[in-house]
Formats: C-alpha cells, structure tokens, sequence
C-alpha cells in the first residue's frame, strides 16, 4: 500500500481519504490552502499530518491525490517538484490527466480517479462513497492500484480515455444535477395550487423513489410510464393547455422532454410485444 496524502480537504477529499483510512489504506498526510481546513481532515483520520505546504506533502506520500477545485488542480501540479515513482491523481470528472502533465515530465505517474457521486455535504459525502462506481484513468501498474482502491470502496470502476471525460461528466450532470432542477420545476407547480416546498418535497420523494427503484429493477426501457408510455394524447394536451396558461415558462421544457421521452416508449412498446410473441 502507498502511503497517501490529499492536497485539498474538501468535500471529496475528505471522503476519499476518511473511507480509504477506514479500510486500512495509508492515508498519512494532508494540505489546504488553510491549516485549518488540512487539521479538520487530520481530525477524521488516524495518524494523517497536516501540512503547511503542498511541497512538503508531496516529500512524504507516495500516492498523492489532488482533490482542489476543477480550476486550480493545473496550477497545483506545475508548482510541486513530483520526483519519479511518485504517482499523482485528481478527482475532477471533466477534465482528463492532461492537465497533470507537469508531473507527468518530472517521472511520476499521473492518473484521475473520479467517483461517480454526489457530495453535498462532508457527511453525506463520506456516507455515499461506498458503492459508488469510479471513472478511471491511467495507465499501467498505477491503472491496476486504482481499480484496487475502487475495490476497496465496495464500488465498481470503469476506464475512460481521455477524450471520454467531458461526455462522460456531460451524463452525470443529466442524472444528477439536472434531477433536482427537475424536482424544483415541480415543486414551483405545486406553488401554483397553494402547496408548500416542504409539504411538496415529502408528497414527492416516494415517486422519484420509485422512479430509481424501477429504473435498477426493471430497467430502461421498460420502466418508462406516464401518458407518453401509454400514448395519452389527451392528457398530454392537457398538461399543455395548463402550462401555457399558468406557468408558460415550463412549456418548451415540457415539450422538449417529451420529444426525448418519445423514442424510450417506442422501444418500451417493441419490448412488449416481444414478449407478447413468445
């Protein structure tokens, strides 16, 4: 096992470095751009140093992940000395390892490790990493080490080129991000009629609940309803004529989802009657 340290005690790198300590991997050092915020991640882990230079962390850990914002990863790789046999690996799921090339010339292997997750908060965060799957890319031995440390979070992994990262960053947005501005677009609907957020929110989560249950055990297409599964055009109408009259902001994103939403339930409608057949 390489001895680890974090530049950056964010969200994910506290994560990261709180869950790999936990099952046994040699997390031993960390550095912020404030002492407190390095100390606060020490806390969580045993026998983890803060430092008060990323150059000072880089001398002791073998293994060093670079978990800063997006934008100051490049700037953090070009002012440590890397040395050879070091490896060096960030977190971001857009950018690909190009941007650690300083490390990279100075004989270190370079590598990006990007855990398919959401992290609101360093609690949560620590909560959702297990199981999560891991964007990986590298070459070979540092590849083989990252798909151990994927293991060893009780996660899967998948390899991405480089020139893979930005769609693949693109599709996680959809799923996540773009969820929840989903959510809020219904619950301001659910203002409309004199409903509160709060009591919104609770009346919704069983659906999109069951949403996510359907999607991992049924499976797309088939776990596609609503009236463009069942071709209710009627009701489609409706919805339309309701939010061009009460909420005309939503109707080009409404039609626009449904368009998207069309070719699922023509391969929902195949599916079926090739079951029917059998």
């Amino acid at each position: 096992m390489l001895k680890t340290g974090f530049i950056g005690a964010g969200t994910t790198g506290t994560a990261l470095a709180v869950r790999l300590s936990q099952k046994g991997w040699p997390v031993v050092a960390v550095f912020s751009r404030t002492l407190s915020s390095a100390q606060k991640l020490a806390k969580r882990v045993p026998n983890c140093q803060p430092y008060h230079t990323a150059q000072e962390l880089a001398d002791v850990a073998e293994m060093v992940f670079i978990t800063t914002p997006d934008d100051v990863i490049a700037q953090v790789c070009s002012e440590v000395h890397w040395h050879r046999g070091q490896s060096v690996l960030h977190c971001s799921g857009a950018h690909s390892v190009d941007i650690l090339e300083p490390a990279k010339r100075l004989g270190a292997a370079v590598g990006s490790f990007h855990p398919l997750q959401t992290f609101a908060d360093v609690d949560q965060a620590i909560a959702n990493v297990p199981g999560s799957t891991f964007a990986l890319e590298a070459e070979e031995p540092l590849l083989s080490t990252l798909k151990e440390l994927a293991h060893l979070l009780n996660g899967n992994w998948v390899k991405l080129g480089s020139g893979d990262k930005v769609l693949y960053h693109a599709a996680a947005v959809f799923a996540c991000n773009y969820l929840v501005t989903l959510v809020k677009l219904a619950l301001d609907l659910w203002k409309d009629f004199g409903v509160s957020s709060k009591e919104a929110t609770r009346a919704l989560l069983p659906l999109l609940r069951g949403t996510l249950n359907n999607i991992d055990n049924i499976g797309l297409p088939d776990c596609l309803t609503g009236p463009v599964a069942r071709g209710d055009l009627g009701t489609i109408k409706r919805h339309l004529d309701a939010l061009e009259s009460r909420s005309p902001s939503l109707l080009t994103t409404y039609k626009e989802l449904g368009l998207q939403t069309i070719p699922i339930a023509l391969a929902k409608a195949r599916s079926m009657n090739r079951r029917q057949k059998k």
